[in-house]
């Protein structure tokens, strides 16, 4: 994929996965940069194949606080993992990917839950949606979210409860949350999933487009996932 369309996708992505949470944004220089503000309080920026220069001004901004995190597009580890060190920043992971989904022929109905036990609650707010899926009595089972970016239906925290898996409910979830938007204009599907998310998304007939590199100041012993 060509640099300037990875960086347009960084945009999309940060655009409505700040929106499906509620992150203010800001502009770090040319790049994207949301507050986690239900977490640290502080900035996650972010930046696709920067060049060494941009990097080393992206160092800097994560210099001034011990909590910001800088998140990579990239599938060259190597060379960022170097710079990382040469400007004192540690490795905070590197096992997600920005994956990507042509909605063209896809199935975008309401989906049927097939059990008894579970039903499904959609809410939707403006150009955003929340599914979840639960019990008669309240317990959760599942639950996503989605919000509309640029002609793109971004998905976000697609969780399985560990006592409701294996039963087809994160497949469930995505097509609740492509149905719910699917008035809005989105004709492709984006995300970025960890590596147990990947196998789920791949055999839904998502696609690659780039490994995420995630940094962090040494100080600073723990760090949130853009999953969490």
């Amino acid at each position: 994929m060509a640099e300037a369309e990875l960086k347009d996708l960084l945009v999309t992505w940060v655009e409505g996965w700040a929106s499906s949470r509620h992150y203010p944004t800001q502009s770090v220089g040319s790049f994207p940069a949301a507050q986690l503000t239900d977490r640290t309080g502080d900035w996650v920026a972010f930046a696709a194949e920067p060049s060494d220069e941009d990097f080393r001004r992206l160092a800097e901004f994560m210099s001034s606080s011990r909590d910001r995190i800088l998140t990579i597009l990239t599938d060259n580890h190597l060379r960022f993992r170097t710079l990382a060190e040469q400007h004192g920043l540690a490795v905070l992971g590197a096992d997600q990917e920005l994956m990507v989904m042509d909605f063209e022929g896809k199935d975008v109905e309401d989906p049927w839950l097939n059990d008894d036990e579970l039903k499904l609650k959609t809410d939707i707010e403006d150009r955003a949606a929340t599914v979840t899926v639960a019990t008669d009595d309240g317990e959760l089972a599942a639950s996503g979210h989605v919000a509309v970016a640029d002609g793109f239906a971004v998905f976000d925290r697609i969780v399985t409860e560990p006592k409701y898996r294996r039963r087809g409910l994160g497949s469930f979830v995505m097509r609740a949350l492509t149905a719910a938007v699917s008035g809005h204009g989105a004709d492709q599907g984006l995300l970025i999933a960890s590596i147990d998310g990947q196998h789920l998304y791949h055999h839904l007939g998502w696609s690659d487009v780039s490994g995420v590199l995630m940094l962090k100041n040494p100080s600073n012993p723990d760090g949130p996932s853009l999953n969490d």
